[in-house]
């Protein structure tokens, strides 16, 4: 009977990883916040597939875990970056910073009364624009050197979540039950090495996300444009046959 609480479990752990970032970004660390937001991906993650191996899906589940993705996803990268920079830009940074939890908030209330694919997400899921966010802002350099960079890229995530641009799931993916036993080294060995080498996990979280998000933009274009094309053609034989 236990067994069935363990997916609730892992989404309060979410959760409770996203609160303790929101204080450790008032304290100024940053980093450290990133670093849960990046613990709560793996079991955001993980939550659900055990909820499948358990079979303990519930309607109760999906809320709490959008609850928890609003925190950890949506609030606590959106400060880290305020903390990070924006608030030195005045009223523009304060509308920037809730205008992603926000767009999040959308995002989420969208996916849970739509009908849900297996396939595909429709609009940018709000782990990964948290995930993008909190990393993003651990580039210090980057941030000094340009300033107006990265608010962009943060408006441009929120406006990814809310678009009808289509991203592979990759949560329904099948993993053996065994690979379960892997999770808790994995999450040891993630902390460890962004503890000692914050620019080494960045690299390796950034990256992977960074270009998932660019993806389903160029594919969204692609097809557009495809579509234009077979358009004009279409158009094109009517003429001729006319």
């Amino acid at each position: 009977m236990f067994t069935k609480f363990i997916p609730s479990l892992l989404t309060v752990g979410n959760l409770i990883l996203g609160i303790i970032a929101l204080m450790l970004t008032v304290n100024g660390r940053t980093a450290d916040a990133a670093l849960l937001v990046v613990i709560g991906m793996v079991l955001d993650g993980l939550d659900g597939r055990v909820a499948r191996w358990l079979r303990a899906e519930s309607a109760f589940g999906k809320e709490l875990d959008s609850l928890s993705d609003i925190v950890t996803f949506g609030v606590a990268p959106a400060f880290i970056m305020y903390q990070s920079m924006l608030q030195y830009e005045g009223f523009i940074g304060i509308v920037i910073a809730v205008m992603f939890p926000i767009a999040g908030a959308l995002r989420l209330a969208r996916f849970n009364v739509q009908r849900s694919s297996t396939k595909y997400f429709i609009g940018l899921p709000i782990t990964a624009a948290g995930g993008i966010l909190a990393t993003m802002a651990l580039y210090q350099n980057l941030i000094q050197q340009a300033s107006s960079v990265l608010p962009v890229a943060m408006v441009l995530l929120a406006v990814l979540m809310v678009s009808r641009v289509r991203y592979p799931n990759f949560k329904k993916v099948a993993f053996p039950r065994s690979a379960i036993v892997v999770v808790p080294l994995l999450a040891i060995i993630v902390v460890v090495v962004f503890r000692y080498q914050h620019s080494a996990v960045n690299r390796l979280i950034f990256i992977p996300l960074a270009v998932y998000a660019l993806y389903g933009v160029w594919r969204f274009i692609s097809k557009r444009r495809r579509r234009i094309d077979e358009d004009l053609e279409s158009e094109a034989v009517h003429s001729n046959e006319s």
